[in-house]
């Protein structure tokens, strides 16, 4: 009896070590084992380069890494940094408000139409026997005349004042970005010349 359950006991043992065992072999590598996923300078700065000269995958790394420090230090640019952002929406917003709150505005519209009115009113009035009273009516009138165009004058500066200042903002984040893909057009020319010289075709 005991000899059947050691038997049997060694069988299971068996059966569970060749199971361990099966399933180690079936386990996938470390990405750090496979090779070829080494980190590439070249294709960090969308750039691919293919060596002329046989050489091997350690050396075509070692030759693009030396060739993009080289080119940082020659142009002064990191690659690595990320295109500038400009403004934020809250902070554009802000300089708009500002522009209108300093937009030049149109004063004294009320008085200068009240005298118009009051000089035609009164000419009018003179025709009619009564000047005092056309002047009056005129007045009335013209200041309503002027203040209406004053607002519609004011209105439009704000207006003009806020367009004015987004076409700015957006001309500004526009040579921004432009400047970002200059710098990274040198880095670019920067790093190819370099692995050129140590025979690699770069595209």
């Amino acid at each position: 009896m005991q000899m059947k359950v050691v038997a049997k006991t060694a069988v299971n043992l068996g059966l569970m070590l060749t199971s361990a065992l099966f399933a180690s072999a079936q386990a996938p590598s470390s990405p750090a084992a496979q090779p070829g996923l080494a980190w590439s300078p070249a294709q960090s700065i969308d750039m691919f380069a293919f060596p002329k000269n046989g050489q091997n995958a350690d050396q075509q790394l070692k030759d693009e890494s030396e060739c993009y420090g080289s080119a940082k230090q020659r142009t002064g640019i990191d690659a690595q940094a990320p295109p500038p952002q400009g403004l934020s929406e809250e902070e554009k917003k802000a300089q708009q408000q500002q522009a209108v709150e300093n937009a030049p505005q149109m004063q004294g519209g009320r008085l200068r139409g009240a005298a118009r009115g009051a000089a035609g009113g009164a000419a009018i009035g003179a025709i009619a026997g009564d000047a005092g009273v056309g002047a009056g009516a005129g007045a009335v009138a013209g200041t309503m005349r002027g203040g209406m165009a004053q607002r519609r004058a004011n209105a439009q500066s704000k207006q003009q004042a806020a367009a004015q200042t987004a076409a700015a903002q957006k001309k500004a984040e526009e040579q921004l970005l432009l400047q970002h893909e200059e710098g990274m057009d040198t880095f670019q020319r920067a790093f190819a010349a370099c692995m050129d010289a140590r025979g690699y075709s770069v595209k």
